[in-house]
């Protein structure tokens, strides 16, 4: 019996260095197919982004280094400049302002569209359930409305001698407002541009605000409360820490969104007064269409495209040294 006993134990024993535990069951094995599934519906993405995107960039890259004009176009020829055309763009003292221009313009944009977002968002937290209602209609309304739609409507209230802008002035006792010509000059212009653009991107950010806003624990703020904070204290101590991945996230999806602004600045005025509110969008447009010259204007779509992606660069710097130190400090 006791030998019986020994044999039995010796059957049921694990083996050596496994720690008492069984031997570990591997999982059957994913066949190749199965194991490329996921690339394979990957596919149609890639297929469409090459297709409609990156045949037009290579097509517009190989029209920046042509001279291709009216001529060229009737008589089918290609006449290859090589970087001509970004010579004289990159020496031309026209490219630097616009550049200069495009820059402060999507700053100043920005800086407002984000604070005020932010109040409004902010203020949605804080209202009782019908107001925050009726004011997320509202604003999805005016994110909803189509941009050369919005662009008319502004171009009617900015209106000289038939705009509700002027008529309020002028009952306001404002009377030297009465026939004002808001895009006789670039301030005024750009002014009106940056109304119109402020207005169409507050929805997008104050709506995101406040949905971040629901994830923060309402525990910390009655603890930062209980401790004596005040509204701002509150702010910078619990609600900004927690919102600043989407602070940095937003504020580079609205420079590029005011960036490459073009229906706006086209439909007011033209880039005019004499030319003096063309950004990059507009001035490639105006050079390669309006101009005709076709090689020219693909040579500034593209230095505006590298533009962009230093912008890029930028941001993504700041967001990989945030994450870095948010490291180091656990």
């Amino acid at each position: 019996m006791a030998v019986q006993l020994d044999d039995a134990v010796k059957t049921t024993a694990p083996p050596l260095g496994t720690g008492g535990a069984p031997p570990a069951r591997r999982g059957p094995r994913r066949p190749r197919a199965a194991r490329g599934a996921p690339y394979l519906l990957l596919l149609p993405a890639l297929a469409a982004t090459a297709v409609f995107l990156g045949w037009p960039m290579v097509r517009n890259l190989l029209l920046s280094f042509q001279n291709l004009n009216m001529k060229e176009l009737i008589q089918h020829l290609t006449d290859w400049r090589g970087i001509g055309n970004y010579q004289e763009i990159l020496g031309s003292e026209q490219f630097w302002r616009v550049t200069v221009r495009t820059l402060v313009f999507t700053a100043v944009n920005v800086v407002l569209i984000m604070v005020i977002g932010v109040l409004i968002g902010l203020l949605l937290a804080r209202l009782g359930t019908k107001m925050r209602l009726t004011l997320s209609v509202a604003l999805v309304l005016a994110w909803a409305m189509p941009v050369i739609a919005a662009t008319t409507v502004f171009q009617w209230l900015f209106d000289s001698r038939f705009g509700v802008v002027n008529w309020l002035l002028d009952k306001l006792g404002w009377h030297s407002m009465a026939d004002y010509d808001w895009v006789g000059t670039q301030l005024s212009t750009f002014f009106v541009i940056t109304v119109l653009i402020v207005w169409q991107s507050l929805p997008f950010v104050a709506l995101n605000l406040y949905a971040a806003t629901t994830t923060i624990p309402k525990e910390l703020y009655e603890a930062a409360r209980m401790d004596g904070a005040g509204t701002w204290q509150v702010f910078t101590s619990v609600t900004f820490p927690f919102l600043k991945p989407f602070f940095l996230a937003t504020t580079f999806l609205e420079v590029i969104w005011v960036f490459k602004a073009f229906p706006q600045v086209f439909a007011i005025n033209e880039g005019g007064p004499d030319r003096l509110t063309e950004t990059l969008p507009l001035y490639a447009f105006t050079e390669g269409v309006g101009n005709l010259h076709f090689g020219m204007g693909a040579a500034i779509s593209l230095l505006t495209i590298l533009v962009l992606l230093a912008m890029t660069a930028y941001y993504l710097r700041l967001t990989i040294k945030q994450e870095q130190q948010e490291e180091n400090e656990l």
